[in-house]
């Protein structure tokens, strides 16, 4: 996995081992569906009988659909269901693979940093990083209104562009989030994001990154998990010797801090 052309953020093959644990256990993926919603423009796969929405963005050139083998490997609590949105944009070769879908155009090489090549994002504030936000809060309020659960018990989730999102609507909105997921994400927005940490003390935080990252830095997953535990956040850190990618053990930590209260 090397650049945007060779789909870093598809999880081919991770996703069929997911794909093969899934069938091994049930012999079918989960019943899904996929209602739209209109007021942030997004449609959705949807899976579980929990009211509770555990919201999991999918990263850059990629879909909802191909984190549904992940539906069977992740364990969520009781009462929470998976709520899988597909970004509003496409791409297109070279930028990403033709009919990936994405959040807004990542456009890394702007951000290469001198001696490893690994972007460094954490000055930057792309403006359909605002835009996603509201897509993904507005997304959230419709859920609520048609569930009729207390917000405070969303979860919210992401995996590299998504992870971005997911934690930018946590540090720089008042957004009630249960839970915050974040999988091989990056530091983006910074300054901002450690002014909003504070508001977050106390909350529940997992965070995952590979060593041999050849996509985002994994330096930059650390210096993002020292900030969070700085500002009085519970972090859950999980660092794997790979890359751009959703492991295993990975999935199994995770579970682990999904089972806690």
């Amino acid at each position: 996995m090397s650049g945007p052309a060779t789909r870093p953020e598809r999880l081919a093959t991770l996703l069929a081992l997911a794909l093969a644990a899934a069938l091994a256990f049930g012999g079918c993926l989960p019943t899904s569906t996929s209602p739209g919603h209109d007021g942030p423009g997004l449609r959705t796969i949807e899976t579980g009988g929990g009211a509770l929405p555990f919201v999991l963005i999918h990263g850059y050139g990629s879909s909802a659909a191909e984190w549904i083998p992940f539906t069977y490997t992740i364990r969520l609590p009781a009462g929470h269901r998976f709520v899988l949105p597909d970004g509003p944009e496409t791409t297109v070769p070279p930028d990403g693979p033709r009919g990936g879908r994405a959040w807004w155009r990542l456009g890394l090489d702007a951000y290469r940093r001198p001696g490893d090549g690994l972007p460094d994002l954490s000055r930057a504030n792309p403006p359909g990083l605002a835009a996603s936000d509201q897509r993904i809060r507005t997304l959230l309020a419709d859920l609520a209104a048609r569930g009729g659960y207390p917000r405070q018990r969303q979860m919210l989730a992401g995996f590299s562009q998504g992870a971005m999102i997911a934690a930018d609507v946590a540090f720089t909105t008042d957004e009630p989030i249960d839970a915050l997921v974040l999988l091989s994400p990056t530091m983006v927005n910074e300054a901002a994001w450690r002014a909003g940490m504070p508001q977050r003390r106390g909350l529940r935080v997992f965070i995952s990154h590979g060593r041999r990252d050849t996509i985002l830095p994994f330096d930059a997953s650390d210096r993002l998990r020292r900030a969070m535990l700085d500002a009085g956040l519970r972090v859950s850190w999980c660092p794997f010797d790979g890359g751009h990618d959703v492991p295993a053990e990975v999935v199994s930590a995770l579970n682990a801090f999904l089972a806690q209260p």
